[in-house]
């Protein structure tokens, strides 16, 4: 769980979609942008907010796609439910070595 989450805080730091507000720097070139101090504010709360929901056991799987799983059990096994940023509730699941691909309703 510690690799994803380095992993996912590693996209955050290098994902330019993230760069919201950049400056043009005429010592870097006209076509060049630079993250505003604006950026590394948001960079550092996005981090927090990951830490604070993976306190409670869940896992930020994909930042881009706002992918988040939350341990759980089926029929005694462990699983893992699937939430997508943009879906009313969490309403799928997947096995435990099964990604997002794999996931299917709950019910």
């Amino acid at each position: 769980m510690r690799l994803r989450r380095e992993l996912a805080i590693n996209l955050l730091a290098t994902n330019p979609e993230l760069r919201v507000g950049r400056s043009r720097s005429r010592l870097a070139g006209p076509h060049s942008t630079l993250p505003t101090p604006r950026f590394g504010e948001m960079k550092i709360e996005i981090i927090r907010l990951i830490h604070r929901i993976e306190h409670f056991g869940c896992v930020v799987k994909d930042i881009d796609l706002g992918l988040i799983d939350f341990p759980s059990e089926r029929e005694g096994e462990p699983i893992w439910l699937c939430w997508k940023f943009g879906e009313p509730v969490v309403a799928y699941w997947h096995g435990e070595n099964e990604g997002f691909e794999r996931r299917r309703p709950l019910g």
